[in-house]
């Protein structure tokens, strides 16, 4: 049974069109490439209740895991662990190994800029107030660290909304994680281009593929247009067997590919894109 995660996007930005999402674009490409399945992604407002609200549907569906990013900095719009706080009914308290984390950070900043501003202002000391009884995450290469509560079915994991942080948090921390929870699992794909095939052709075709190989997901992409259809068709499956993938993907492409030539259409390799 594959393990899964849940992501929770947290930003007004998001919302409003001002930033693209990319973080969550990038952390289902990591989980899914690990051998984990990312169930759903929700996007949600910087409102502690919203927040709040969402974490708490999520956790109903107990998933392996739960990623947020966004809203650990700061500024008063910075309120993903207040929410956290409130979604398992918990209080904030200033945890001493995340303060002694923004305190280093600090101290680096200023011995690089010759500078003695090293306070612990309150809004520094925010980045270190999260949850009682949860872990707080190094992070490499910024203040705010990630936070983790370890619950009964369920890792919760807050990452900073920077993406460079967030990777990089990711890639030390969280990423670990994933490939033990996955036990050894690798997500496995390949492509193919066709030509001069109508979608609504392609489909019963896909179908009887799908069938024949109950273990390969494929999924056509149109690429051209009405007139003159240009489709990626995309073939993928997840198992700790490499040798079974190479196999079973090679099988199911091949039988597309014949399929799609008795009626005509062209097939293209993935290397080989034509316009």
């Amino acid at each position: 049974m594959m393990q899964d995660v849940e992501i929770i996007s947290i930003g007004n930005e998001l919302l409003i069109g001002k930033v693209l999402n990319t973080n969550a674009h990038w952390l289902s490409k990591r989980a899914t490439s690990m051998g984990i399945e990312v169930k759903r992604i929700t996007t949600i407002p910087d409102d502690v209740n919203e927040t709040a609200r969402a974490i708490r549907e999520t956790l109903k569906r107990e998933p392996e895991f739960i990623v947020t990013t966004g809203g650990l900095g700061p500024t008063f719009d910075d309120k993903t662990l207040e929410s956290i706080a409130k979604a398992l009914k918990r209080k904030l308290e200033v945890n001493k190994e995340a303060l002694e984390m923004v305190k280093e950070k600090y101290q680096t900043y200023a011995r690089k800029r010759r500078s003695n501003n090293t306070e612990l202002t309150q809004p520094r000391v925010k980045m270190a107030t999260i949850p009682e009884n949860s872990t707080p995450i190094r992070n490499p290469i910024g203040t705010a660290p990630g936070v983790q509560v370890n619950l009964e079915n369920t890792v919760l994991i807050a990452l900073p909304g920077v993406p460079r942080e967030m990777e990089a948090i990711f890639e030390q921390t969280v990423a670990p994680m994933l490939r033990h929870a996955s036990h050894g699992a690798i997500f496995y794909e390949e492509s193919i281009y066709a030509d001069d095939v109508m979608e609504s052709a392609l489909a019963p075709l896909i179908d009887k593929v799908m069938i024949d190989n109950s273990a390969v997901y494929v999924k056509s992409h149109p690429r051209g247009a009405e007139n003159k259809p240009h489709m990626e068709i995309h073939f993928s499956m997840t198992t700790a067997d490499e040798k079974k993938a190479q196999e079973t993907l090679h099988k199911a492409v091949t039988q597309l590919s014949d399929m799609i030539m008795r009626i005509d259409g062209k097939v293209f390799p993935e290397q080989q894109v034509t316009s």
